[in-house]
């Protein structure tokens, strides 16, 4: 088993502990993602996720999506803004 990270939550929730190498695998996809489109629903995000790692990722990816986007919503490494239903999902500029 590799190296774990240990995830944060914008809350200040408990985050969990998971292979660094499958947080580094959803954190370029949700970058890439996110460059590509700007700005994307949750929804959408997860769906261009499990479009790129589909057949290359063992675990759920909607699952690791969740969880390294609360990461770097955390580290403020991407901004969510919320409101009438729907999640835009920003990426921050650096």
């Amino acid at each position: 088993m590799g190296e774990k990270i240990l995830t944060l939550h914008p809350q200040g929730l408990n985050g969990v502990r998971i292979e660094r190498s499958k947080y580094d695998q959803v954190r370029q996809a949700i970058f890439e993602a996110l460059q590509a489109n700007g700005s994307l629903t949750f929804k959408d995000l997860t769906k261009a996720v499990e479009q790129k790692l589909t057949g290359q990722f063992d675990g759920s990816i909607s699952w690791y999506c969740t969880t390294v986007k609360l990461d770097l919503e955390a580290r403020r490494e991407i901004s969510c803004s919320r409101g009438r239903g729907r999640q835009q999902t920003i990426q921050l500029a650096h």
